[in-house]
């Protein structure tokens, strides 16, 4: 399995059907200089079928900003993970502090999800993780991580084949402008990976998950995270909507 960096960007949901596609063409042509599995676009539900389309025959991966843990079912407004395969998806972003903070997802429902996701051959969740400020002011982030590690992935049995990304997003930092200092990202990933060195062993978390941070990353700040020995890639939101912002971006973590 490719330990390659890798790039994520999350549109959320801040762009109409005709935006998403101008933007994944923009994106499919500025970014010619990667290789598969480096850069992943996640747009809206809506859009996914339509970006698939105008991505094809390039490397851009394609994801989802949420799954739903069930199959199939009488579950509505739901979309199930073998469903967004059949869409073009691969990868999957569960459990996102928006999600938990508007949408009142807990660990219980992420830890399912997950599962949901990985049942699926060769689809890749993204599990994002978090403090809030009142945590990271009490000293608490530390066991906060732990906890939401625990919780999600408490139970999960990980085949040779399958990768899982685990975001770490400190809650404050999101949609603030103002990312967290490198060093402390790079701290709390150590954190992240010794913890899952324990849960699962070095030798599966070397092999099969990627520790990657997302927080207000922009063209200007993210020097900083290149090169930190225990970020695998960043997660990245209000900068990823501007095609030359989220290009410089990648360049600089990947090294392009």
């Amino acid at each position: 399995m490719s330990k390659n960096k890798i790039v994520i960007a999350n549109w959320k949901m801040k762009l109409t059907l005709a935006e998403s596609k101008k933007l994944a063409q923009d994106v499919k042509e500025k970014f010619t200089n990667f290789s598969e599995d480096e850069v992943v676009i996640c747009p809206n539900f809506l859009s996914i079928c339509e970006v698939n389309n105008i991505i094809q025959g390039s490397t851009i991966g394609l994801g989802a900003q949420d799954v739903f843990w069930e199959e199939l079912g009488a579950y509505s407004g739901e979309v199930s993970a073998s469903m967004l395969k059949e869409a073009g998806c691969k990868y999957v972003i569960i459990g996102h502090s928006e999600r938990r903070k508007f949408l009142m997802e807990n660990y219980e429902m992420i830890h399912k999800e997950l599962k949901a996701v990985l049942a699926v051959e060769n689809m890749v969740p993204i599990v994002c993780i978090g403090e809030n400020w009142d945590e990271r002011k009490t000293d608490r982030r530390d066991y906060v991580l732990f906890e939401q590690l625990q919780q999600a992935l408490t139970g999960i049995e990980v085949k040779d084949n399958q990768e899982i990304i685990v975001a770490y997003e400190p809650i404050w930092a999101i949609g603030s402008g103002t990312a967290i200092e490198p060093a402390e990202a790079d701290y709390a990933h150590k954190i992240i990976r010794l913890t899952l060195n324990d849960m699962f062993g070095e030798d599966v978390v070397e092999n099969n998950f990627k520790i990657i941070y997302g927080g207000s990353i922009n063209k200007d700040n993210v020097v900083g995270f290149n090169g930190l020995d225990n970020i695998d890639g960043l997660l990245v939101g209000g900068a990823s909507l501007n095609p030359d912002e989220f290009l410089h971006v990648a360049n600089k973590i990947l090294k392009k």
